[in-house]
C-alpha cells in the first residue's frame, strides 16, 4: 500500500516541485538553506511542497 500520484495530478505536482527548487534557487537564502529545501522538495514532493509554501525562503526579486 502506497500513495501514488499518477495522471495530470503528478504533471502538476511535477511544475509545482520544479517552480519551488527555482524559486529556491533564486532567494536570498544561505546555501545550506537552499540545499536543504531542494533536498526536501526531491525526496517528499508532496509534503516538502506544502512545507516549502508555508515555510520555505522568498523569492528574492
Amino acid at each position: 500500500m502506497g500513495f501514488e500520484v499518477t495522471g495530470l495530478l503528478g504533471l502538476i505536482l511535477l511544475i509545482a516541485v520544479i517552480w519551488a527548487v527555482v524559486s529556491t534557487i533564486q532567494s536570498r537564502a544561505g546555501t545550506g538553506a537552499k540545499v536543504l529545501w531542494i533536498v526536501l522538495l526531491l525526496l517528499l514532493p508532496v509534503i516538502g511542497f506544502i512545507l516549502w509554501l508555508l515555510l520555505g525562503p522568498k523569492a528574492g526579486r
